[in-house]
């Protein structure tokens, strides 16, 4: 059982100008994975939520450190300790897949990240409905896609943004782990009332939280959370 939408995330951040923001690129990882072996899935999952945390707080130390430092200063101490950390992470990635299968060896230059102009808009956590590959069909959660349905995002609102783009990728990730550990529990419904219900309910919230950070500094988006807070099971 596999998280959607998991990986390693584009986020922006933000110059002073939300049309010509900056943000830290990094190159996707669960897309590189080949089938992921049921043992594998969940260590392989919450890394994969850690590279998206790491970029989230990358750029929100790219926010809150402008005009820190010389020029090598974004390089030292933001884009150098990213990719160690991100180097780290995927080689567990790598590991818990070795252990039970082939251990992936298409991994490598993932770790390094670049700063690019953002144009205020902040990508995707990874393309619509991304994650690691299962083996033999398992049932997931799917959910729609959030990032890149958000308008131009000011500058104020990015890190915030940021944030609650990776809480939702953690929810989904905690709830496809919920579908591992209750299989077989409960009766018909069970999934959706005990796991498919909750996490809209979760994520309506989220989204709200996305929408009213960025309608406090630009026109607020209308209906996100209505279109985008409902998952499904698929598989």
């Amino acid at each position: 059982m596999l998280a959607g939408g998991l990986g390693v995330a584009a986020a922006a951040t933000p110059d002073s100008d939300s049309t010509a923001t900056q943000r830290i690129s990094c190159p996707t990882v669960a897309d590189k994975l080949a089938g992921v072996p049921a043992r594998a899935q969940e260590e392989v999952r919450r890394n994969l939520a850690l590279l998206d945390t790491q970029l989230a707080e990358a750029n929100q130390r790219l926010v809150t450190t402008r005009g820190q430092g010389g020029p090598n200063f974004v390089r030292n101490a933001i884009l150098g300790p990213l990719a160690d950390k991100r180097g780290a992470t995927i080689d567990r990635i790598a590991i818990a897949i070795g252990r039970v299968a082939a251990r992936p060896t298409n991994l490598g230059g993932l770790a390094e990240c670049t700063l690019s102009d953002g144009g205020g808009q902040p990508p995707a956590a990874e393309p619509p409905a991304a994650e690691p590959p299962a083996q033999g069909g398992a049932r997931r959660i799917v959910c729609p896609t959030v990032a890149d349905k958000l308008p131009g995002v000011p500058a104020r609102a990015q890190a915030e943004v940021t944030a609650n783009l990776a809480l939702l990728e953690n929810q989904l990730a905690e709830a496809n782990n919920r579908l591992v550990t209750s299989a077989g529990q409960g009766g018909p419904n069970f999934v959706q009332n005990a796991i498919l219900g909750p996490l809209e309910d979760k994520r309506f919230a989220t989204i709200n939280r996305i929408a009213t950070a960025i309608g406090r500094a630009a026109a607020r988006p209308s209906g996100l959370a209505e279109a985008h807070s409902a998952c499904s099971l698929s598989g």
